[in-house]
């Protein structure tokens, strides 16, 4: 998230909390479609990481983005720390590693999105290559310990910093050394927005195991085929994962509220400044619980929608839908993780058959699936049938959505065209993981520094 939101409406009751989620649904004709994507940032002169500070540094990446594009600089204290495109579309931000993300404007086809993804990564690429910088996409930092990692100067990630090892094993390796490809997808009513959350939440783990590209760490293979997927098992489990209730069929937005509020907040921002919040749950906080500590205690819709940001099931819900599954990787990923959604979500009959064909999957099934997938991939089983068959029908059925959908480019082709690299998964039975430690174990000769060569931006 590239800002944190200053919206002083005062916040009084959970029927608006509820409403406020609500007030995402819009008509099918206004769906849009917002992609983010992350990257590791390294120096091709010794594959090491970049730091924030310097000539040739994070920030001066973000202050040659915004020169170059006219956005508008976000700043925490003295340091920038994304941009803002001036109407809202589109962002900038850092991750707490130094993770380079786009969090890409509203737009109505898969491939506005490509246009989107290869300018952005062409103009970073021209600012970065005076400064000897280039872009690593896949899901976990393959080389650098956690201590090598740099941190970036970000009021929120230093509270977050400080509370993760509290909660969780791996909430340090979250924030400092995976990367992701993101999708956010609308809704039309609560209705809709059940049944894309349901099939979502359940296809979540397909998601991770499809593009599961993060299996080493600190320089050698970490016996997993997504190590991002593993370190969501036990990050801060009292708000990420599969929540049990949004698998019912009467799960509302009252009930994601009701949820919410007893997820432990992070801050609040009070005159630029954040105050660590991290002993209190928002329902708490509406209740008063910091009435003394601030002079301005009262909740606000701002501290809502930012405490909304703060919560990671694998999908999360917002006014919108986002899609949190799936491990970052090469530019055609970029392209394929929202064609992939909006091939299964935005077409009525692909949505109607994803949820039937995942009709009986309960949360312990959909839940063992999740623990299985970051060692297993594709091999590990749901209801009797490998993911490698399940991925072989829900694929079928996004293409067929996107088909559907008869989004076409100047050329004459539709949306399904960036499935292939999901197609080319199907058809080698070998996921980008696989690949990736044949690589190592063969033409690399255990040379985990190939990586940054062969899979750069």
């Amino acid at each position: 998230m590239a800002r944190d939101t200053t919206d002083h409406t005062p916040l009084t009751s959970v029927e608006e909390m509820a409403e406020y989620l609500a007030s995402g649904n819009k008509p099918k004709e206004a769906f849009r479609i917002g992609t983010e994507h992350e990257k590791f940032v390294f120096f091709r002169a010794d594959n090491a990481p970049v730091p924030y500070f310097g000539e040739a540094s994070i920030s001066a990446l973000l202050k040659g983005m915004q020169q170059k594009l006219g956005w508008e600089p976000i700043m925490d204290g003295e340091n920038i720390i994304g941009l803002g495109e001036p109407t809202g579309m589109g962002a900038i931000s850092i991750e707490p590693g130094g993770q380079f993300e786009l969090s890409g404007a509203p737009l109505e086809t898969i491939h506005e999105t490509c246009v989107e993804s290869n300018r952005h990564l062409a103009t970073l690429r021209e600012i970065a290559e005076p400064m000897g910088i280039r872009f690593l996409g896949i899901g976990g930092s393959p080389k650098w310990t956690l201590a090598e990692t740099p941190r970036m100067p970000k009021s929120r990630y230093e509270i977050m910093t400080r509370y993760m090892p509290k909660v969780g094993s791996h909430g340090l390796d979250m924030m400092y050394r995976t990367c992701t490809i993101q999708v956010n997808l609308d809704f039309s009513s609560e209705a809709d927005m059940r049944r894309k959350m349901r099939v979502g939440m359940r296809l979540q783990p397909l998601a991770t195991a499809l593009f599961a590209s993060s299996p080493f760490t600190e320089g050698k293979p970490n016996g997993l085929l997504s190590w991002r997927g593993e370190i969501w098992r036990d990050t801060d489990n009292a708000r990420a994962g599969i929540l049990p209730f949004s698998l019912s069929d009467d799960f509302g937005f009252g009930d994601y509220v009701e949820w919410a509020l007893d997820v432990p907040m992070y801050f609040v921002v009070r005159d630029g400044r954040y105050h660590d919040c991290t002993h209190i749950t928002f329902r708490r906080f509406m209740a008063g619980a910091l009435k003394g500590e601030l002079t301005e205690w009262e909740p606000t819709l701002g501290d809502w929608t930012n405490h909304l940001s703060t919560l990671f099931p694998d999908v999360r819900l917002k006014r919108f839908l986002e899609m949190r599954g799936a491990d970052g990787g090469p530019w055609r990923r970029i392209c394929a993780l929202p064609a992939f959604w909006v091939g299964l979500l935005y077409d009525e009959g692909a949505l109607d058959a994803a949820d039937e064909l995942t009709r009986e999957w309960d949360f312990a099934a959909v839940n063992a699936l999740r623990d299985a997938v970051p060692v297993q991939g594709l091999k590990a089983e749901i209801a009797g049938r490998s993911l490698f068959d399940v991925a072989r029908d829900v694929v079928g059925l996004s293409s067929q959505g996107l088909k559907a959908r008869a989004r076409l480019n100047g050329e004459g082709q539709d949306e399904s065209i960036f499935l292939n690299s999901l197609e080319e998964v199907m058809a080698k039975k070998t996921t980008l993981a696989e690949d990736l430690l044949s690589l190592y174990h063969g033409r690399w000769n255990g040379e985990i520094d190939r990586v940054f060569e062969e899979f750069q931006y």
